[in-house]
């Protein structure tokens, strides 16, 4: 089945109209993101450990793992990408494991712009999303038009969901308002000529942002400008997703749906490559936001190496021995 996210209800579309004065010009916005409480750093990492211990048991094993490889942005975003490989990778997505047909398809695949064509193609039918990475990922070091033609080129190429960059320098410097119109510049730049649109995700690149406090102000300022997801990294520097910074947008988003009733989705990527890894964020999620986000609408992993794991994990559970190392093909 296609994935979808709905659009507002008319409750939730009026509760955010209701918040347009904090985005009314800079000087509100920054009012407000310097309003929102302090992140206790001991508290949230604690939390973050403790949640990490819980012991699941095998029957959910097995189900988390089928539903970890239906959120998995299964993802090759490399100088070197072929159409062959990127022909190869969506194969496997809608087959990850071909000696079991009952193994769950990933919920997108991600490309840069130029292969989203090939991907789209490959695809046909399956129900797998294409996503791509836009606005001169990773770096977005680029003017704003050179970033919404790239955001255009991959919509018209078929891209069901876009992945964009915030201009982390701006942020830093507290252009708030500058990232806020920047975002929303692109969210426009996702419509298509049928009135519908591409999903947006937003992309923080956490591991830049230096503070916890800076983490969960981008998370509002995302979701006020209408991202559909959040997402903590590229996977291109050297700390990307974590428990704890994960955690604090997933408290970002519950905090952010209270408010006002709009439902965002999470991303964390990079740097989670094992099942246990997959495991403990799924417990993270059902303990903050709870069952209504565990679905691929709601949460995705975005990963290349984690589906080998996650695969070679269910067969030990299906057969009791692990399999060898040609069991699963190497991206």
């Amino acid at each position: 089945m296609p994935i979808t996210v709905p659009a507002y209800g008319k409750e939730a579309a009026g509760r955010l109209a209701s918040m347009a004065d904090v985005t009314a010009d800079d000087g509100a916005l920054r009012r407000f993101l310097h309003g929102l409480p302090g992140v206790d750093a001991v508290g949230l990492e604690a939390r973050a450990a403790t949640l990490g211990t819980r012991s699941i048991k095998t029957t959910a094993k097995a189900y988390a793992i089928d539903l970890a490889i239906s959120m998995i942005d299964l993802t090759t975003l490399e100088g070197a990408d072929t159409p062959g490989k990127v022909r190869a990778l969506c194969a496997k997505g809608v087959h990850p494991d071909p000696t079991d047909r009952t193994a769950p398809k990933v919920a997108a695949i991600c490309v840069y712009p130029d292969m989203v064509a090939t991907a789209k193609e490959a695809l046909g039918d399956s129900g797998i999303h294409v996503a791509s990475v836009a606005t001169a990922f990773p770096a977005g070091r680029v003017a704003l038009p050179v970033k919404l033609a790239d955001t255009r080129d991959a919509v018209a190429a078929g891209a069901d969901e876009i992945d964009m960059v915030i201009d982390r320098g701006a942020f830093l410097s507290g252009r708030y308002m500058d990232v806020f119109e920047e975002i929303k510049a692109v969210k426009e730049a996702c419509a298509r000529p049928d009135s519908s649109a591409a999903h947006l995700k937003v992309i923080f690149e956490t591991g830049e942002l230096q503070t916890y406090d800076n983490v969960r102000r981008v998370s509002w300022l995302a979701m006020l400008a209408g991202a559909d997801f959040i997402k903590t990294s590229t996977g291109k520097v050297a700390v990307n997703a974590t428990p704890p910074v994960t955690l604090l947008m997933l408290e970002a988003v519950r905090d952010f749906h209270a408010t006002t009733g709009v439902q965002v989705g999470v991303k964390p990527a990079g740097g989670i490559r094992t099942t246990k890894d997959a495991i403990k964020y799924l417990v993270m999620v059902n303990e903050t936001l709870g069952e209504p986000w565990l679905t691929a609408d709601w949460f995705r992993f975005g990963a290349s190496s984690l589906l080998n794991d996650l695969l070679m994990q269910r067969q030990k559970l299906s057969t009791g021995r692990y399999s060898g190392p040609d069991y699963v093909t190497v991206d």
